[in-house]
């Protein structure tokens, strides 16, 4: 049984800084593509940042530069850092893994708040 669970989440002024985890068990991790997702109240969801079994890295244009995403497989746990933090990023984020196989799995996600 694949679990992820996310967790690094809360309020934060504009401008600072979060790092949220992914911490994953039940399937091999090292060979997944991870990614990070977020769905803001009335919006769909949307992909924040990817990163594959190789290190490839991908960002959503409105988070590049602020953004970083990175993976420890030995930990198997996905992190993204989140600097220079803006309201408009306020949101719900959730780790999404797909194997090798091309199954999807979600973590429950994690409230991100950025509010003065």
């Amino acid at each position: 049984q694949v679990q992820l669970v996310e967790s690094g989440g809360g309020l934060v002024q504009p401008g600072g800084s979060l790092r949220l985890s992914c911490a994953a068990s039940g399937t091999s991790f090292s060979r997944s593509v991870m990614n990070w997702y977020r769905q803001a109240p009335g919006k769909q969801r949307e992909v924040v940042a990817q990163i594959t079994s190789d290190g490839t890295t991908y960002y959503l244009n409105s988070v590049k530069g602020r953004f970083t995403i990175s993976r420890d497989n030995a930990e198997n746990t996905v992190y993204l850092q989140m600097n220079n933090l803006k309201p408009e990023d306020t949101a719900i984020y959730y780790c999404n893994m797909v194997t090798s196989s091309d199954t999807n799995y979600w973590g429950r996600g994690t409230q991100v708040t950025v509010s003065s």
